[in-house]
């Protein structure tokens, strides 16, 4: 048996130095190349030689994989799941310096000859000598290699416990990765026996404040939908503008609405879910002419604690149908100062509504060419081609016109507590426990407000509040689908326990080294041993 890969801190910190220097940024090459070289790194394991059955890649879409490595005790049927995610977001925000975005120990040295380009609080870590910065150092390759580093040591040691290692692409955008890897959970569980005891996710302990230096364990993750609305008012010509209605004019009143609306705000155990706001607000012409813009549309981000899709559809419609009332009670005001008829009343449907006036009026095979002429767009998102199918359905059905449609658009994200579990408030204390003896200290958040893939495990929605979801996402089975019922037989409690870092997503993102590096292996090895 040879020796241990990357037991020591200087091994495990060259490990992460080597995932980082993988650019893996969602939706490109490097993303797509990064599955093959961590099945490669981890096939050097002597288990994964004896049984390099338990490692295997998955399809997730675009040329782009997500790995499992199972580490199996003969006698053991009790299973940890470790996820992670390897794509990282863009490196334009480094400017001079993106080459070196994917190098950590060279861009954190190179980092001295440009303080003055840094935040006071970064500039002190950088000299601290205490941080390593760089694309993906925190979020969250470390988070990748400490779970590499867990089961090596299971498997040299022969933990009586199973592993595995589950590490996705594309959580930055649509998570196809996670959702792509949840049948794959299921059937390794039918396959071996497994029993799912504690999905443990790596993100990393995010800084609630400027100065705020501890550490954070999470028992659950943030959820996340996307309302969106396509507006379909009269087209004119811009020297008559009171002979139609602009989609501009109707949106307006939504997006008042919708923005910061605090009914949306949920609380649970003295947290609270962030306000609404607008992603995107946009018309849909395409290019510039005296024509009035006649179709518009918007997203808006709505985030979860309790709520299913369709509560939060439902509120939706009636924060609608509010804004409606009162643009129409402002548009009618002006028709009778202009001492004109108007071109009607704003309607709010949704597209499942849509959907089935269209069918009716169109016949199914005509509606789908409708839907697949967004569809096979390539240029288009999953985002876009849901607002292109409903405009293309209200374009075939303008007596409805003119009308307020309200749809979803990927992605979503369900919200995942385990708060009350034993096993999770257990494991909570024995994590401060350990902490405590490096001098740390530990606080539990319940709900990760980064948004994670933990979301697509442990769901619980009984009721079914999903086929709203479902029923009103114009892409949805199509380009875009979440595995609910598999999602649902992966029912055991979840955790986050990563290294501590700051600065996500900005060219100021990076790693606490003794976080990393002497802390978290300890606390993570001591967490997954409890578990025998």
């Amino acid at each position: 048996m040879k020796e241990s890969l990357w037991a020591t801190s200087e091994n495990l910190r060259a490990l992460l130095c080597e995932l980082v220097s993988w650019d893996s940024r969602t939706l490109t090459e490097g993303e797509r190349f990064f599955a093959p070289k961590v099945m490669a790194k981890l096939g050097e394991l002597d288990y994964f030689r004896d049984y390099p059955e338990h490692l295997a890649m998955h399809d997730a879409g675009l040329g782009r994989s997500a790995v499992t490595a199972l580490y199996k005790h003969p006698e053991a049927t009790e299973t940890i799941v470790l996820i992670s995610h390897f794509d990282t977001v863009q490196t334009e925000e480094y400017g001079v310096l993106e080459p070196l975005a994917f190098h950590p120990e060279e861009l954190t040295k190179k980092l001295h000859d440009h303080k003055e380009d840094l935040s006071v609080e970064a500039r002190e870590d950088l000299e601290s000598g205490n941080y390593l910065f760089g694309r993906g150092t925190m979020d969250m390759k470390m988070g990748l290699a400490l779970h590499m580093q867990l089961i090596e040591k299971a498997s040299k040691e022969k933990w009586p416990i199973n592993l595995v290692l589950t590490t996705v692409p594309d959580e930055e955008v649509n998570s196809a990765g996670m959702r792509t890897v949840v049948t794959e959970l299921v059937r390794l569980r039918e396959e071996y026996g497994l029993t799912y005891k504690l999905f443990l996710n790596g993100e990393p302990s995010f800084s609630q404040g400027p100065a705020d230096n501890k550490e954070y364990i999470y028992s659950g993750t943030i959820g996340k939908i996307m309302p969106a609305a396509l507006f379909y008012g009269k087209e004119t010509h811009v020297g008559e503008p009171l002979r139609g209605m602009t989609a501009n004019y109707i949106a307006s009143f939504l997006t008042q609405r919708m923005e910061w609306n605090e009914r949306f705000r949920e609380t649970d155990r003295g947290e609270s879910t962030p306000l609404p706001v607008s992603l995107q607000q946009k018309d849909l012409k395409t290019q510039y002419s005296t024509q009035t813009p006649y179709r518009a549309a918007a997203l808006y981000n709505v985030f979860l604690f309790k709520r299913t899709a369709a509560e939060v559809m439902d509120l939706f419609a009636e924060v609608a149908r509010e804004a409606m009332a009162e643009c129409n009670a402002h548009y009618q005001a002006v028709c009778e100062r202009e001492q004109l008829k108007g071109v009607g009343e704003v309607k709010v449907l949704r597209y499942d509504e849509l959907l089935s006036y269209a069918l009716n009026k169109l016949g199914v095979e005509e509606v789908n060419w409708h839907k697949q002429e967004a569809l096979i767009n390539e240029e288009w998102d999953d985002r876009e081609k849901s607002l292109r199918i409903v405009d293309n359905l209200m374009i075939q059905c303008q007596e409805l016109a003119p009308a307020t449609v309200l749809l979803y658009a990927p992605p979503y994200y369900p919200a995942i507590n385990s708060s009350d579990s034993p096993l999770v408030d257990q494991a909570i204390k024995l994590v401060q426990e350990t902490a405590s003896t490096f001098d740390l200290t530990v606080n539990q958040i319940h709900y990760f407000n980064g948004i994670c893939d933990l979301s697509y495990v442990n769901y619980t929605d009984d009721a079914q509040g999903w086929t709203a979801f479902e029923n009103n996402t114009p892409v949805y089975g199509e380009t875009y689908s979440i595995p609910f019922e598999a999602m649902s037989e992966l029912r055991a409690p979840v955790l986050n326990v990563g290294p501590f870092g700051k600065d996500a997503h900005q060219k100021t993102e990076r790693l606490h080294v003794d976080s990393a590096f002497k802390e978290m292996p300890v606390i993570l090895e001591t967490l997954v041993k409890s578990m025998f």
